[in-house]
């Protein structure tokens, strides 16, 4: 019974967690002009979740994750202009094109080396970009996508120009994944994913089917993204060539060198951290805040993450 205790304890929500999740879905009432910011973070947190997947746990590094993440974004966009302005029916699409794609993407990442791997992905990404851009017929060009509507949450629920709905939306939709991904990463096979990541040839030598586990993971955290950005374009109503940047995948990097890897609330942590520093400083120093998120991120590097972020560190205790 003690080993069974000990293997079960894990995956028990603390009392950290739950005030957390608590918080959050509070935030928009007890600060109603941040509602927008909040919704931005809650997008942001679950792209990094989709990255730690198989980054933190699995130990793939990709550069071209933000090809999920705009697949996600466009599909939701085209469905609700062309088809039908239902959100979750839009968000399912999304997510299901970008689960496609990252299927049909994951075996590029079979064979090679990191570097292989890091080129790879960054060439999936820019190749979207460029048809993105190109088929302005369909995606609108360098213009973007303009004109979503999105009927009401569940036909209820209407998206207000505070961003309210849309931050409880966004926060619903990245608890959901939150919990499947909780639950994924801790049980047998997310045990298989981390012996891979710690040792792959070990891994293979006891009988892990490595190939297989690479194959099953890259796709579901390519659905993540894509359910990212599909919440992303539900919710301002515009998806453009930036979902498909590089830069997004640099900035999703940077919240989980941020927050830290291979736990799922290190994009949360990330996010927050990141998206709070940039709304402050950007506003009291519009032309040099760039500077100082370089310079924090210089000083987080040298003085060490725990230290920096230490009220974080209660989360981490469990390895969610």
């Amino acid at each position: 019974m003690n080993a069974q205790t000990s293997l079960l304890k894990p995956a028990r929500w603390t009392v950290w967690e739950i005030t957390l999740w608590v918080l959050a879905f509070a935030a928009p009432l007890l600060l109603p002009r941040q509602a927008l910011i909040v919704n931005e973070i809650a997008i942001v947190a679950l792209f990094a979740l989709s990255l730690d997947l198989i980054l933190g746990y699995t130990g793939i590094v990709s550069l071209g994750h933000a090809a999920f993440f705009g697949m996600g974004a466009y599909s939701a966009a085209l469905f609700a202009k062309h088809v039908m302005p239902d959100p979750l029916l839009g968000l399912a699409v999304g997510a299901l094109a970008a689960t496609v794609l990252g299927a049909v993407c994951s075996f590029t990442i079979l064979r090679g080396s990191d570097l292989t791997r890091l080129m790879v992905t960054l060439g999936v990404g820019l190749i979207l970009l460029e048809l993105a851009n190109k088929l302005d017929w369909l995606t609108g060009g360098a213009d973007g996508l303009q004109g979503v509507v999105m009927g009401p949450v569940l036909g209820q629920f209407e998206f207000d120009l505070a961003g309210r709905t849309a931050a409880w939306y966004s926060l619903a939709v990245g608890l959901v994944c939150f919990v499947l991904a909780r639950r994924l990463v801790q049980s047998p096979f997310g045990a298989t994913l981390m012996a891979i990541r710690d040792n792959r040839l070990r891994a293979m030598a006891i009988g892990i089917p490595v190939g297989q586990r690479l194959v099953v993971i890259y796709t579901i955290a390519a659905g993540v993204a894509g359910a990212a950005g599909a919440l992303l374009a539900q919710t301002t109503g515009f998806a453009s060539l930036d979902v498909f940047a590089f830069d997004r995948s640099a900035d999703v990097m940077l919240l989980l060198v941020i927050g830290g890897t291979g736990w799922l609330y290190g994009g949360i942590a990330g996010a927050v951290v990141f998206k709070v520093m940039q709304d402050v400083i950007s506003a009291a120093t519009p032309q040099y805040w760039m500077f100082w998120m370089g310079l924090f991120l210089v000083v987080l590097m040298l003085v060490g993450r725990e230290k920096l972020l230490r009220p974080w560190t209660w989360f981490k205790g469990g390895r969610a």
